[in-house]
């Protein structure tokens, strides 16, 4: 099987990352609930692993770095404990499910969502879907808290401009919250120095960890009300979940495994460098985009400029369903993409392909030439059919 679905989640781990899991399964206590060395190894292996992603993801310090299962819960928490009745948050037309259906599930939260410019690119017919960032001055209100953006699509693979998104946050005195699910581990970034207040980010993609992890990185200062209260190991008789963190957002017991398995994947990216995984993952985007780009009857979704793009490239074949696209590359080729609507029904809107949805190649660093350039020559027979 090639894998090309590394969008949804890496399935080829670093294998320092399945060693770490199985000595932890092997060794690992509850951490903070005794002074017995299992805890004691437990305590020791998390708190590794939060200071591992602070330097990754340039997080100020350790404890400002929370657990979760997923981006989904991430941004569960972060949307739930920060706005309320009478709050309004600007969002955009990138923004995956996990953003979106926790805002509209929050009642009596004002929304905006800033939307692409115009979808087709007139130079050369590629749907592009950049943001708008001209139009965030015209959805600010008087009662907005926060611009909650997308570090990458997960469609498009087009790369945000958190700068911008930055300086017009900075300038109102906006919240500042990312979604990293696509970009952790993958693109370069330095929260602190990037203007951001609140990053959320999966384990199991970019980050190369097991599935089951992810986390909340939060500016020091700023408090979240948590999703969940209980059993924190510490303050056991109060009434209240302690407020430090990072023991504020998290209640219960961690997911241990997977955070030692994450940790050994945030050590190797540290050690190989992020800026050498995107360089790998970008020359194989380039050398599939190279080999369908002139294609008749292949429709290709991003920003031309892949500089600007992760490594995924999102396309159609004339007027094929997406996911019989998808189905075909698999059962003949056997190809692994996705198909669909990709939980990102408003990008979809706005490149008109609600109906036909799109079928989604993406990359990872273990990857190889060979595998670009055979899907590459699959969705040329595809398009000849």
């Amino acid at each position: 099987m090639i894998y090309l679905d590394n969008g949804a989640t890496t399935l080829q781990k670093p294998e320092c990352v399945r060693e770490a899991l199985l000595e932890a399964m092997a060794s690992m206590g509850n951490s903070g609930r005794g002074v017995h060395d299992a805890s004691l190894y437990a305590g020791r292996i998390i708190y590794r692993a939060r200071d591992r992603l602070a330097e990754l993801l340039g997080a100020a310090a350790p404890e400002q770095v929370v657990f979760t299962a997923n981006a989904t819960e991430s941004l569960n928490l972060v949307l739930g404990g920060l706005f309320g009745p009478g709050d309004h948050v600007i969002t955009t037309v990138c923004e995956h499910n996990s953003v979106l259906r926790p805002l509209y599930r929050l009642q009596g939260v004002e929304l905006s969502v800033l939307p692409v410019k115009a979808a087709v690119d007139s130079k050369d017919g590629r749907y592009i879907g950049i943001l708008a960032y001209d139009e965030l001055e015209s959805l600010l209100r008087p009662n907005t808290k926060a611009l909650i953006i997308t570090h990458a699509s997960n469609l498009t693979g087009n790369i945000t401009d958190l700068e911008q998104a930055a300086a017009f946050a900075k300038k109102h005195s906006l919240l500042l919250i990312v979604d990293a699910a696509q970009t952790a581990g993958a693109v370069p970034m330095d929260m602190e120095r990037m203007g951001i207040d609140v990053l959320c980010f999966t384990g199991h993609k970019g980050l190369y960890g097991p599935q089951g992890t992810g986390g909340v990185c939060v500016r020091p200062g700023l408090s979240i009300r948590p999703l969940k209260v209980g059993g924190s190991g510490i303050h056991s008789f109060d009434r209240e979940h302690p407020s430090e963190m990072p023991a504020a957002l998290e209640a219960g017991t961690l997911n241990g495994h997977g955070i030692a398995g994450l940790g050994a994947a945030a050590r190797w990216l540290l050690e190989i460098g992020v800026e050498q995984i995107r360089a790998r993952e970008q020359a194989l985007l380039r050398r599939f985009v190279d080999g369908v780009k002139e294609v008749e009857g292949v429709t290709l979704y991003g920003n031309p400029d892949l500089d600007r793009r992760t490594g995924i490239q999102s396309l159609n074949i004339r007027d094929y369903d997406s996911a019989r696209v998808a189905d075909g590359l698999y059962e003949d080729y056997g190809i692994a993409v996705r198909g669909g609507a990709h939980c990102a029904p408003l990008m979809h809107e706005a490149l008109g392909t609600r109906e036909q949805g799109a079928v989604r190649f993406s990359f990872s660093y273990f990857n190889t030439e060979a595998e670009a350039d055979e899907a590459a020559a699959a969705v040329r027979e595809l398009a000849e059919e």
